[in-house]
Parts: structure tokens; sequence; C-alpha cells
């Protein structure tokens, strides 16, 4: 039963966070999308407005006419519509599906012996919840000591990007030392997720709220918190693409299970920056086909690198018996997938168990090596190749 309702949590945590992850990526990148077509009003009214920027679009049989103020309408309406629940449930859904998956079960998940003997699993969660916390305090103060020009003003976001991606390269060799893989390339993700909702929580809605207060007090309007309230939503952008391909490879095994999975991770988060780069610049009318290049010669390489190299002829090998295959599935399966309690519902204890999911014991054994999960009962590489020999024969 324990089992079966940690399904039900892992499907419905799952889920919530998949749609809260849409809304509030689908609203920046709209925003971004906005922010750069918006073109300076020509009517003279809207100027006198103070209004900076409009767009005219249509959309669903109705047309639209947002328009950007400067600072803030001199008449501002009791009625505002705030996008930050979209950030707190997306961070809160993904943390509490961190908290079910892996920190609850930090000895299978979290820990791989192969990698680092941990003394014990909560020291392993503590160190998980250590890289969210550690990350973040980098990023926010090479924001606030670097992210400001000469003048003092909001600005050189190219020296705190140059800073959080020696982090983010530091943090995944770091976290692909001390954890299995696939809870690696999460905490990864999570570290910079984490960053994304505390730019939300803790300077662009609070940056806003100031503002509203400055207006209805009557006060003049300090420009400081919409600008750094931008940079923050600005650097959120070309946080997301990493984000998510770090989410989404670590249910790869050919990717974490690497040997130099950390590096693989960073490729792919590299990659996810130059193509963001170039759709920001084509919101502006500029075709950056340089970062497209980029994002395909990374991937490219990539692909070719980690691409499994041809094994020199052997001597025709005798074939492999069912009975060859049981015998290693009862040291190295059995635990997870026998009985009535198999994972997944997926049963090996007997012939006709094997038989039936012989292309998916090929796949997550042999081409992936993600079973067993961190391979806990040290399943041996030759053991693999007698499955693989067993999966191709007729």
């Amino acid at each position: 039963m324990d089992i079966y309702l940690l399904d039900w949590a892992n499907l419905l945590l799952r889920w919530l966070h998949v749609i809260t992850v849409i809304a509030w990526i689908g609203a920046s990148f709209y925003f971004v999308w906005l922010d750069n077509h918006l073109v300076k009003p020509q009517a003279e009214n809207l100027q006198a407005k103070g209004v900076d920027g409009e767009l005219w679009a249509v959309h669903g049989g109705g047309f639209y006419n947002p328009q950007k103020y400067l600072v803030a309408p001199a008449n501002l309406p009791r009625d505002l519509h705030w996008f930050y629940w979209e950030s707190y449930w997306t961070w809160m859904s993904g943390f509490a599906l961190f908290v079910v998956l892996y920190l609850c079960n930090a000895s299978q998940m979290l820990i791989d012996p192969r990698v680092h003997a941990w003394g014990a699993p909560w020291q392993a969660v503590a160190a998980a919840l250590g890289f969210l916390v550690v990350g973040t305090a980098v990023y926010d103060i090479a924001c606030q000591t670097l992210g400001r020009t000469r003048a003092g003003a909001i600005g050189n976001d190219g020296r705190v990007m140059a800073v959080v991606a020696v982090f983010v390269v530091a943090a995944s060799w770091l976290a692909c030392q001390l954890f299995a893989g696939r809870a690696a390339f999460l905490i990864v993700g999570a570290t910079l997720a984490t960053m994304m909702t505390a730019n939300v929580a803790h300077w662009i809605i609070p940056g806003q709220r100031k503002v509203i207060a400055q207006m209805r007090a009557g006060e003049t309007v300090d420009p400081l918190h919409g600008q750094r309230g931008k940079q923050r939503s600005v650097h959120n952008t070309y946080f997301t693409l990493p984000v998510l391909i770090a989410m989404l490879s670590n249910h790869y095994g050919m990717l974490h299970q690497h040997p130099y999975n950390w590096a693989v991770l960073c490729v792919l988060m590299a990659a996810g920056v130059a193509i963001r780069i170039f759709f920001v610049k084509r919101h502006k009318g500029v075709n950056s086909w340089g970062a497209v290049v980029l994002a395909l010669v990374l991937l490219g390489g990539l692909v070719a690198w980690m691409a499994p190299r041809p094994q020199p002829a052997a001597a025709a090998a005798s074939a492999v018996t069912l009975a060859q295959v049981q015998a290693v599935e009862a040291q190295r399966c059995a635990i997870c997938h026998s009985g009535e309690a198999a994972q997944k519902g997926v049963r090996l204890d007997s012939a006709e168990g094997l038989v039936a999911h012989k292309a998916q014991i090929y796949q997550q054994v042999v081409v992936q090596r993600a079973m067993p999960l961190n391979n806990a009962t040290g399943m041996t590489d030759d053991e693999r190749a007698l499955i693989g020999r067993w999966a191709r024969q007729p």
C-alpha cells in the first residue's frame, strides 16, 4: 500500500509541477517577447499618459492593445494582476516532488556508494539542500556586488552571468562527485530554479510593491526598483532552458551514467542558453545565427562524443540460456521486481516475465544502464553483456 500511495503522490505532484511550470515559463516567455515587440506610441494622448510602448495583437478572435508605462501610470488602478503564484507554485510543487522521491528515499535515490560513501543518509540530504542555499546566495551576492555600473546603476550583467556560469560548472562537477548521477542532475537544475524563484519572491515582487506604495503615498517613484526587477527577470529568462534540460536529462541513463556526466550536463545547459539567446534577439528583429550554430555544434559534438564505440569482433560466443539470465535476475533484480509489490508492475521473477519484458530489460540494463537503480545491487559489466547477448538472440 505504501508503494501504491507513493506512486500516486509522484504522479499528482509531477502533474501539478508540469502545469505550474507551463504557466510560469509561458508567462515569462510572453513578457520577454512583449517587451521586445513594443513600439513607441504615436498618439499624443498615449504619450501624455506616459505610455512608453504599445503593441496591437490579434488572438482568439479578439484584438489586444497592451501598453507599457515608463515607470507607472499617473492614476494607478486599484485592481492589478500579479504574476508570482506561477513561480511560487512551480518551486513548491517541484520541491515537494524532490522531497517525496529523493530526500525521503535518500539511500536509494541520492546515494550511490560507487560515487561517494556517505556516513548516513541525512548527510546526503543536508548536502543536497546546501546546494540550493549556497547557489542562491552566490548568485544574489554577485548581482548586488557585480551587477552595477561604476555610476551605481543596475547593469554589468555579463559579469554576473560569468560568475553564474563558473558556479554552475563547479556545482555540476561537485554534485556528480557526491550524489548518484540522476540526483546530481536534478540538484543542479533545482539550484538554478531556486535562484529564479528567489528573484521573484525577494526582488521582483517586493520592488513592485514598493513602487505601488510610493505612488499611492504621492511620493516620487524610485526607478531603481523597476531596474532591479527587470535585471532579475532577464536573468530568469536565460535560466529557463538550462533548468528544463537539467530536469529532463536526468531521465536518460546514457547522460547521467556517463563517466563525465558533469561535463555532459554543462554542455546541455550551455546549448540551452544559446537557444534562448537566439529567441530573445529574434524578438528584437535580430537573427543571431551564431547562437544557433553554437547550440548545434554543442549538441552535435555531445552526440558524437558520447556515441558507443564499436567493439572488436570476438570469437563466436555460446548462446545465453534463460537459466543464466534468471540467475542474474535473482541476484540483481529480484529485490524490486518480484511478487505483487514489483516496481511499476514489472515482474521478472519468472521465465515468462523475463521474456515478456525482454526489450525493456535490454533498454534499461544494457543501453541506458539505468537499472538497477544507482546499481544498488552491484550488477557487473559482464552480467550486462550477458543480458545484452541474450536480448539480441533471435
